[in-house]
């Protein structure tokens, strides 16, 4: 089915990517893997490539394009490829970049904004925490006022980019009487006394991104590195998640659609009783049905992703198609392992790890159980 939401401008930017990717990240996929990162000299190619700086006005370095399409196609791309390495740089180019272009002071954009373009300054966002998952309104981190200066003690955990981040924007309770309005967001500098990027978590997928916990302990974070109001934190992340979520439904849908394609290529070609598995009636049904679903899923995240790039995305559309998509790919994904038979529970084979991959974004940027409940409070139940 046509795809509309596109036009010359986005193409040649996906044609960009899709370059980036053939060129730079495929002869490097064992690497990344072995790493369980992406080298920085990857980051720093792909910022030169300019697929970092969309959201971030020229004067810092971006290309200030209003208009997340270019982000979208970037996205795909990177998915493509693999789920890993499009959460990382979706971390770093599309979720860290609007709150200091949204919050931040003159000194602290032209402070950290050039760096996050070029990719030299690796970014993260530190909200989840070990004894709160997905409820960000009870985090317990503390930021203690101290003079000029604020006191940070706590400890995040799942933090992706956490390894390697130069900067980490942090979200910590500044008044405990307050709930979810005694909340700030700090900007966390690499080598600040007190503030340790943990270690690489052994995950079950996502092996190329580095993901980590974050450790801070007396750590003395300079009031000019306190971005937005303070009280602030928890209303500025519920602004800009609508944002990380239509991003992942990007990425789902992506990410599912290349292995698919690669799996109805498998069905041809390999043969069992003297015929392609794909010309048995059953597989041959069963990929028509993923198919529909893979093209509807992505019907739905297109008119998602044109509504926000018009400013119009609601945060409970983002969740219905952040939990549709994460669902759909899991559903395709399950099935095309299937269809590999024994080669598809090989690592060797991109399916394998795709599946594995694929299983987080059921959980992260707010669960599917999390994303039901918004979607349920908004039929008033």
């Amino acid at each position: 089915m046509p795809r509309n939401i596109y036009d010359e401008d986005h193409e040649a930017m996906r044609a960009s990517a899709r370059e980036f990717v053939a060129r730079t990240l495929a002869p490097r996929a064992e690497e990344m893997i072995a790493l369980k990162s992406i080298p920085r000299e990857i980051w720093a190619e792909a910022g030169k490539q300019g697929f970092f700086g969309f959201d971030i006005p020229e004067e810092f370095g971006g290309a200030g394009v209003d208009d997340y399409r270019f982000n979208a196609v970037v996205a795909e791309e990177m998915s493509r490829f693999n789920a890993a390495t499009s959460s990382c740089f979706g971390i770093h180019s599309d979720v860290c970049p609007p709150y200091i272009v949204d919050l931040g002071t003159a000194e602290q954009k032209q402070r950290w904004l050039p760096g996050m373009a070029s990719g030299e300054l690796i970014c993260a966002i530190a909200m989840t925490e070990p004894s709160g998952g997905s409820d960000l309104a009870a985090l317990k981190t503390t930021a203690v006022r101290d003079g000029d200066f604020w006191v940070l003690n706590g400890s995040k955990t799942f933090i992706t980019n956490g390894y390697q981040a130069d900067l980490v924007i942090v979200a910590a309770r500044t008044d405990p009487s307050k709930g979810a309005k005694g909340i700030t967001l700090f900007m966390v500098e690499r080598g600040m006394e007190g503030f340790n990027n943990g270690r690489k978590l052994d995950k079950v997928g996502m092996d190329e991104s580095d993901t980590a916990e974050l450790f801070f302990e007396n750590v003395r974070v300079p009031d000019e590195n306190r971005l937005g109001d303070e009280g602030m934190g928890f209303i500025a992340m519920m602004q800009r998640l609508p944002q990380e979520r239509i991003g992942a439904a990007v990425s789902n849908v992506a990410h599912a659609k290349a292995i698919l394609e690669e799996t109805i290529q498998y069905a041809k070609d390999r043969k069992a009783f003297g015929q392609p598995i794909g010309a048995f009636q059953h597989n041959k049904f069963l990929l028509a049905e993923l198919v529909t679903k893979i093209e509807v899923a992505e019907a739905y995240v297109d008119d998602c992703v044109a509504a926000h790039a018009e400013g119009k995305l609601s945060a409970v559309d983002a969740a219905k198609a952040k939990w549709w998509s994460s669902q759909v790919q899991n559903d395709v994904l399950d099935h095309c392992v299937q269809l590999h038979g024994g080669y598809g529970f090989m690592n060797e084979y991109r399916v394998a790890r795709a599946w594995r991959d694929a299983r987080v974004t059921k959980i992260w940027a707010g669960s599917n159980e999390i994303m039901k409940e918004l979607i349920g409070r908004d039929l008033g139940l």
